[in-house]
């Protein structure tokens, strides 16, 4: 049984590329423990822990124990070093104030959560060597090393926190599904070679998501009714969505409009009963204005399928709407 472990520092929101190590260890592994690495109190940000934990549910990723946090096991540490001593190879493994450096930390807890496979980034590479001496030191068998490649920026550099689509957090606040993203690291795998970060893929993904939702996943996730759900259907994010959505929910500010017998010819197919696409259809037929129909509905000249908008609006709603703009 593959034991593996993902173990991220408190420093906010998941970066692309840890994700996809989260991502890569759940696929391995039959069993994961998920440790916070805050032994660097100069790194650790306030609410860190939360912000992971938050972008791994919204992600779908489950873990078996944990969270572990090194920062209650110094005692653990302590012990481990006093036998090892303060430096192991030239590599300082105790800090003056007594505390473990990542060295230390990391392989007393892969050696006592008896970790099978190390699945992370290729630039944590240069540290395997001095590991398993360690593993070799505390009498342990050392796991399995399996290094992937990196999420590297369009450009081919490192790609910063700061660029768009980075952090886990900035995909789900631009309205990405997490199952987007979950689908675009999946589809990396484990790659052997660097990557470079494809964030039009994984909007495309967010539309397949979007179009997969049963009606009241997608209601729900936006945080409106269901009956509105037909107007959201073309969106190509959730935020978008939320805008079409608002479209039916928000009664636009009555304006003058260029069409009126366009609007005129509305009322009378929708109080004869018509469906929406009938009315379109009709509409089409006779070179009706369906810009100035769309204006006095939603008040914008641009947005969802106008078929989408009339099915999705009460009939009554629509009839008043257009009385507004006549």
């Amino acid at each position: 049984m593959a034991r593996v472990r993902f173990a991220p520092s408190p420093t906010g929101s998941l970066h692309v590329g840890n994700a996809l190590s989260a991502v890569a260890n759940r696929r391995l592994g039959d069993w994961m423990l998920l440790r916070i690495d805050d032994t660097d109190p100069a790194r650790n940000v306030p609410g860190g822990e939360a912000e992971l934990l938050r972008d791994l549910e919204w992600l779908g990723i489950e873990w078996d124990e944990g969270p572990v946090r090194q920062s209650d096991r110094g005692e653990r540490y302590r012990e481990a070093g006093e036998r090892l001593g303060e430096r192991f190879d030239g590599i300082t493994l105790v800090r003056e104030d007594g505390t473990a450096t990542y060295h230390l930390a990391s392989v007393v807890d892969d050696v006592d959560f008896g970790i099978t496979h190390i699945v992370r980034g290729n630039d944590h590479r240069p540290n395997e060597d001095l590991h398993r001496r360690l593993f070799d030191a505390l009498g342990a068998r050392p796991p399995e090393f399996v290094h992937h490649g990196l999420v590297l920026g369009p450009d081919g550099k490192k790609l910063s926190k700061r660029a768009e689509g980075a952090t886990v957090a900035s995909l789900r606040d631009a309205g990405i599904p997490g199952e987007a993203v979950r689908a675009y690291l999946e589809e990396l795998g484990v790659p052997r070679h660097d990557v470079r970060f494809d964030l039009p893929r994984i909007r495309r993904l967010s539309i397949e998501a979007i179009e997969r939702m049963a009606d009241e996943e997608l209601a729900e996730r936006v945080g409106v009714p269901v009956s509105v759900v037909p107007v959201m259907r073309g969106a190509r994010d959730l935020s978008e969505a939320r805008e079409f959505a608002e479209v039916v929910l928000d009664a636009p500010e009555p304006a003058p409009v260029a069409a009126p017998e366009t609007l005129l010819r509305f009322r009378e197919l929708a109080g004869n009963g018509l469906d929406a696409k009938g009315i379109v259809r009709e509409l089409k037929a006779v070179g009706g204005d369906l810009r100035s129909l769309r204006l006095a509905l939603t008040g914008r000249d641009r947005g969802p399928e106008l078929t989408a908008v009339i099915a999705a609006l009460p009939r009554d709603e629509a009839l008043r709407r257009i009385d507004a703009a006549l």
